[in-house]
């Protein structure tokens, strides 16, 4: 589960202030697995906020190395305010991705379902998805707003999901590799 690119939430071209060696880092989201990650960046590179890299093992322009993985709670204050439009970002271009999880996803326990644990999906909307997706899977999120009642933005849904399980206030998750401190 290697991250092949990401977004870039913050660029410090000077490095952290706590750091003994300083060198220019950049905090970053990846795309497959939305991890949070601290990259060194080549000293000869200049980052933009929202700039797509690749941090994978071959093709990196502009990363020098992968220095380790983060938590929500690890990150600048700017980093934080870039996530939540960068995960929307990503909802957008892997769209497909997402409605085919409401297509496919299943129970977790006996009593609960992967969709209960989306903010503002309960077992009334839970039954109504379930039914309608039995008559014919969802095509796209404009579908789903169409033909489901009272249901929340599908993009927001996942994007409010996604933010949960970084910031770990979950137990369960869907979207993002737990995040254990070394």
């Amino acid at each position: 589960m290697m991250e092949e690119s990401a977004y870039v939430l913050d660029y410090l071209s000077d490095g952290r202030p706590t750091e003994k060696i300083r060198e220019p880092i950049a905090y970053v989201l990846g795309i497959n697995y939305f991890t949070l990650l601290e990259v060194s960046v080549k000293p000869e590179s200049n980052l933009l906020l929202e700039q797509k890299l690749a941090v994978g093992k071959s093709g990196r322009d502009s990363v020098l190395r992968i220095k380790r993985r983060v938590s929500y709670s690890d990150l600048t204050s700017t980093a934080k305010n870039t996530l939540d439009k960068l995960i929307n970002t990503i909802i957008q271009e892997k769209e497909q991705v997402f409605v085919n999880f409401i297509n496919r996803c299943g129970p977790v326990t006996l009593r609960l379902h992967q969709l209960e644990l989306f903010p503002g999906i309960g077992k009334k909307h839970t039954k109504e998805i379930l039914e309608e997706r039995d008559k014919e899977e969802f095509k796209s999120f404009e579908d789903m707003k169409q033909r489901l009642t009272l249901f929340p933005d599908p993009a927001q849904m996942f994007a409010h999901r996604i933010l949960m399980e970084l910031k770990g206030e979950d137990k369960y998750f869907l979207f993002v590799k737990p995040y254990h401190k070394e």
